[in-house]
């Protein structure tokens, strides 16, 4: 999956940028008081982008 798409489906859904890492992003979703580093790769294996969103208590892509 690409990052981009990732990145849209996390804020789309609530989720918010909350700092920069040397090599993740890290976000953060306020409404369930969860956080989690997203890689800074053009492409996430679709296992990762599943645990990110699971980690998040956002729906699967």
């Amino acid at each position: 999956m690409k990052r981009i798409d990732l990145v849209r489906h996390l804020e789309s859904h609530g989720c918010a940028f909350l700092r920069e890492g040397s090599n993740h992003t890290i976000y953060v979703n306020r409404a369930a008081k969860r956080v989690s580093a997203v890689p800074r790769h053009r492409e996430i294996l679709e296992f990762t982008a599943r645990k990110i969103c699971k980690d998040l208590g956002v729906p699967q892509p």
